[in-house]
């Protein structure tokens, strides 16, 4: 088994022994791992908790989403995607399917990811390298101090190549047909 370099806060001497998906679900279903984890490049990370803007934002876009006609796609929420080595768990995820393409193996790529940021920034963004490897075609961030989305497109080599910050005006997707919005109207409260 591989070391990989130890996650931030950590001893630096220290080793971390990564985990493979399935000793990750193992050690979940055995109730040996907490629940509000997720599993990013072998580590096992522990979840923010989530504040009431936070929550607020996820309601407002899955309510968005639910608004358009998705034929052959699914809306998740807080569900996971295997990547290689991780298995993030976006705030909204649209992937295309129907629900009984996944009663026995999560996605492995989605159209659109998006993650509310409140405190959260740099936590998100280093699931970015998972989501471009996994080919998953556009992930927002919402960042809520700011008042910004972050759009990050055209996944290729573990990176986005295009990467646009909106502070106002209309956000479209390109990756979901339909789905637009404005920036203001999002975060008015």
């Amino acid at each position: 088994m591989k070391t990989v370099e130890s996650p931030p806060n950590s001893l630096p001497s220290a080793k971390v022994w990564p985990l493979s998906i399935p000793a990750y679900r193992a050690l979940g279903e055995a109730g040996l791992i907490p629940r509000n984890t997720e599993l990013l490049y072998g580590v096992v990370y522990q979840k923010m908790s989530k504040s009431p803007i936070h929550s607020a934002l996820v309601g407002r876009l899955l309510k968005l989403l639910q608004q358009i006609s998705l034929s052959g796609y699914l809306v998740r929420s807080e569900q996971p995607i295997t990547c290689d080595d991780s298995e993030p768990e976006p705030d909204v995820a649209v992937v295309r399917g129907v629900e009984k393409d996944f009663w026995h193996q999560h996605p492995r790529t989605a159209e659109l990811v998006i993650e509310v940021c409140v405190s959260s920034h740099d936590y998100d963004r280093s699931k970015l390298e998972a989501f471009a490897r996994a080919g998953v075609r556009e992930v927002w961030f919402v960042l809520a101090p700011e008042r910004q989305i972050e759009v990050h497109r055209r996944p290729a080599n573990g990176r986005f190549a295009e990467q646009k910050t909106y502070s106002a005006g209309r956000v479209v997707c390109e990756a979901v047909p339909g789905f637009e919005l404005e920036v203001e109207a999002l975060f008015e409260s």
